[in-house]
């Protein structure tokens, strides 16, 4: 049982937030129909919150692919707290950031609401609910997640975000009660302005002076402003003000400031309320002719969408989890996330806010009209388990759709708000009308122009039978909700057909519109349609789309599909669990896509040296001049999502043709093989921007050296004999004991050298005594049904991955692995 404190400030409640993450109680249920007592005799389980309930089970080739070949169920999570005892002067909220799915709550046996949504945060004001002095409170949370397959992608199952207590004085700001802007920005000043909404819960009339203080990054006030007020018993209202800062510290891409905003509430000379929110001064503006500004300057969008899952902790994602996904997406040149096709939750986008990461958060996925879960585009299977939030989407969109924003509004990091995914696919009116897939047509949606006119879309949209619901008519309602939240960001869509978008109202709705994969209608769209922003929300990782974008100022950037590899969308591929296209791959572990975006969004010299039979690669040698050409010619113009197949490793047979390939933005590239040169390449002769050379296997050291001027990179590779030896390296030497730090233990396999191997994988067995939990291994391969809940795992090129939490108790906690015929490793981490 957890004992929540309230704490007291100058005579006065101070505003408590306790995030509720201890001593849960959970339990599969065999059905929805369980009594309550047949629920206090269910055999529970301790967890932690938050959690994901299946990602704890295996893998399943029975299941469905379209969410990761892992299972749903009905949960059960009971907590039991208490408080000291609430009065009238007290108001305390129940916040939930979000349940997969379906959830009803109960508090002391008083139904508090359900909530269908997965990824939007709801609360409860539960005052009048609570125990008596003394007693203890029991919180129940039912989640019903029997429609397993009720997305395209893994959901997770359970409480998979965090759960907050706020206790507050009964005159206070209520849950997402503060909203800050910033109208105008210069180097030299900047206008803040502030809107904060005042509850009165008490059963009498309250007066009151409301003061929002802003402190600088480095703790100095630097504006305030005041004003009276007095409201009605159970009365509430919002109060604006302005505040001027001299000389901002402005948060962009390469320094997140952020500042302190103190709102208190004072009744005479009692401070009744006091919160904090962490803003930053920033200006934004897209224009359709110039694209994209921060602070004034021009820039390009270097994003990548996500998925809201982290691999082996499924989407109970730890902070720290995410901290090092996005610092490595980071070094390679990544400055903006696309929240992939739904709201991200409260931690992932504050520590956007910290690192400088540009944010376009989006709503939904489905809107009036359900998406096929296993083949992604209009419902083709119709059964039970894949039934989804269109079924609710009549009646709490507005509702989801708001609370995200009242939550995520203050944050400077979003920079957009996106109402829909691939909408269009839904509406029959609109396949229809642009021509794409008349059964008559043999072009490609990826490289062809519309067959039509707009014209002639037009012509064909409003001869078409109506539906029920109008993609405008909805996206107007969307984009009006979303503009009464905020202003100061542009509603955006990713529009898969927006040659019909265009005429059918839809992009009307919208102050931008997202491409999803037509990189080849930039120049039709801005043509025809001037007046609107135009960019990709949706794009290939490859070098033909970042050229499309950096070849026309009006393109603003583009997201890249995918930042990270995801479980999910892998209908009937069994093994394959997941999706493949990130530029990293379940574990976090850099991918050779990765190198490849790096060379070309980065400005610091970067090399990256890859191998591959020659048999197997995309190239090959040609036969006039002994040069490497494409097998196809022109081929990198079309590549799509994935990768060439290429391996990190100089391991072949004797005399075998290899062909190397180097992605690099240096000027000048030359390989040696055993100190040889095999020659040099120039970057300007690589019209795809890979330097290739083929070369007859001989093994030894194989080395790529760079140089632009006096800049230089360089990588080596060298054959290496079977694994004798595991080697262990953390990403941290300490965690708190706070049950919530997280360290990366990566296991590598050595051969007797010292040299890495990649080309043969082993099993490796963890043992980490001392009070810490392994929370997953994992190895990062697609096709890796290994349970993640384990302590063994084979690895996948040589390495693989352990993910560590702290526990609640400082400790000295010893991790070591082991293999049949390898030498171990232990290293220590210190829980303080």
């Amino acid at each position: 049982m957890a004992n929540l404190s309230v704490q007291q400030l100058e005579g006065s409640l101070k505003r408590t937030e306790t995030v509720l993450d201890r001593d849960w109680q959970f339990s599969l249920s065999p059905g929805s129909d369980v009594t309550e007592s047949e629920l206090d005799a269910t055999l529970w389980k301790s967890v932690r919150v938050p959690h994901d309930w299946s990602v704890e089970a295996s893998f399943q080739n029975n299941l469905e692919g379209a969410t990761g070949y892992l299972p749903g169920g009905i949960g059960w999570y009971q907590k039991r707290f208490s408080l000291p005892p609430t009065t009238d002067e007290t108001c305390v909220y129940l916040v939930f950031d979000g349940i997969y799915n379906n959830a009803e709550v109960w508090l002391n046996g008083h139904f508090l609401g359900q909530h269908p949504y997965g990824y939007s945060p709801f609360h409860y004001e539960i005052s009048s609910l609570l125990s008596g002095e003394g007693e203890e409170n029991l919180l129940r949370v039912k989640v019903d997640r029997t429609r397993y397959a009720d997305s395209r992608w893994y959901t997770g199952s359970g409480i998979y975000r965090d759960v907050k207590v706020i206790v507050a004085d009964a005159l206070h700001v209520p849950v997402w009660g503060t909203y800050f802007t910033t109208p105008s920005v210069t180097p030299h000043q900047a206008l803040v302005d502030s809107k904060v909404t005042v509850r009165n819960s008490r059963s009498h009339s309250a007066r009151f002076a409301l003061r929002v203080t802003l402190f600088s990054p480095d703790g100095s006030k630097v504006a305030q402003a005041e004003e009276t007020g007095e409201l009605k018993p159970g009365e509430e209202q919002e109060f604006a003000q302005r505040l001027t800062v001299a000389e901002p510290m402005l948060w962009g891409v390469e320094r997140a400031s952020l500042y302190r905003a103190v709102t208190e509430v004072y009744e005479g000379e009692r401070l009744a309320d006091r919160i904090e929110d962490r803003i930053g001064i920033r200006s934004i503006r897209f224009d359709p002719d110039q694209g994209f500004f921060l602070n004034g300057k021009n820039m390009k969008i270097k994003g990548v969408c996500l998925h809201h899952d982290g691999g082996a902790v499924g989407a109970a994602v730890p902070k720290d989890v995410w901290r090092r996904r996005l610092k490595t997406l980071q070094a390679g040149g990544c400055n903006a996330v696309r929240m992939a096709h739904n709201p991200a939750s409260e931690e992932l986008i504050e520590l956007c806010d910290e690192m400088g990461i540009l944010v376009q958060q989006e709503f939904f996925d489905e809107w009036d009209y359900p998406k096929d879960k296993r083949l992604n585009q209009n419902e083709k299977s119709v059964d039970a388990i894949t039934r989804g939030y269109t079924e609710h989407f009549q009646d709490w969109a507005e509702r989801d759709l708001k609370s995200t924003m009242l939550r995520d509004r203050n944050n400077p990091s979003i920079i957009q708000w996106s109402i829909g995914n691939e909408i269009e696919w839904t509406y029959p009116r609109h396949a229809y009308s642009t021509g794409f897939f008349d059964m008559k047509w043999d072009g490609n949606y990826f490289w062809s122009l519309p067959p039509h006119s707009p014209e002639e879309i037009k012509r064909r949209y409003e001869a078409a039978e109506p539906e029920k619901f109008a993609i405008a008519d909805t996206a107007k309602r969307l984009a009006d909700w979303t503009r009464e939240m905020d202003t100061t960001r542009p509603v955006i869509a990713n529009c898969i057909l927006p040659s019909a978008s265009y005429i059918s109202g839809y992009t009307d709705a919208l102050d931008m519109v997202g491409y999803s994969y037509r990189r080849v209608v930039y120049d039709y769209g801005h043509r025809n349609y001037p007046d609107k922003p135009i960019m990709g929300t949706e794009n290939l990782g490859q070098w033909h789309e970042w050229k499309a974008v950096i070849e026309r100022p009006f393109i603003a950037g583009m997201f890249i599909w995918t930042g990270i590899d995801y479980m999910g969308e892998a209908n009937g591929q069994w093994p394959r669990k997941g999706t493949h296209s990130g530029l990293l791959d379940l574990a976090g572990f850099q991918k050779p896509s990765y190198h490849m975006m790096k060379s070309l969004w980065t400005d610091q010299p970067h090399l990256f040296l890859a191998t591959q039979l020659e048999d197997k690669s995309d190239y090959r040698r040609s036969s006039k001049s002994g040069v490497v050409v494409e097998k196809e010619k022109g081929a990198w113009q079309k590549r799509l999502w994935f990768w060439n197949e290429v391996n990190e490793h100089w391991n072949y047979d004797d005399g075998e043709w290899v062909v190397v390939e180097v992605y690099s933005n240096c000027e000048e590239v030359e390989l040696l093989l055993n100190g040889s040169s095999l020659g040099i390449q120039r970057l300007s002769d690589q019209v795809d921007r890979v330097f290739k050379w083929a070369v007859p296997f001989e093994a030894g050291r194989l080395e790529a050296r760079g140089s632009s001027g006096i800049d230089t990179a360089a990588m080596t590779l060298e054959t290496a004999a079977s694994p004798v030896v595991i080697e262990l390296h953390a990403d941290r030497g300490s965690m708190k004991a706070n049950g919530r730090d997280v360290t990366h233990v990566v296991a590598q396999l050595r051969d007797e050298m010292g040299r890495a191997v990649r080309h043969e994988n082993r099993e490796i067995v963890f043992s980490v005594d001392g009070d810490a939990r392994i929370l997953g291994v994992d190895n990062g391969a697609i096709t890796n049904v290994q349970d993640f809940q384990s302590n063994r795992i084979t690895t996948a090129n040589g390495r693989c991955l352990l993910l560590l939490q702290s526990n609640f108790s400082p400790s000295e906690v010893s991790i070591s692995a082991s293999g049949e015929r390898l030498q171990g490793d232990h290293i220590s981490v210190e829980i303080q």
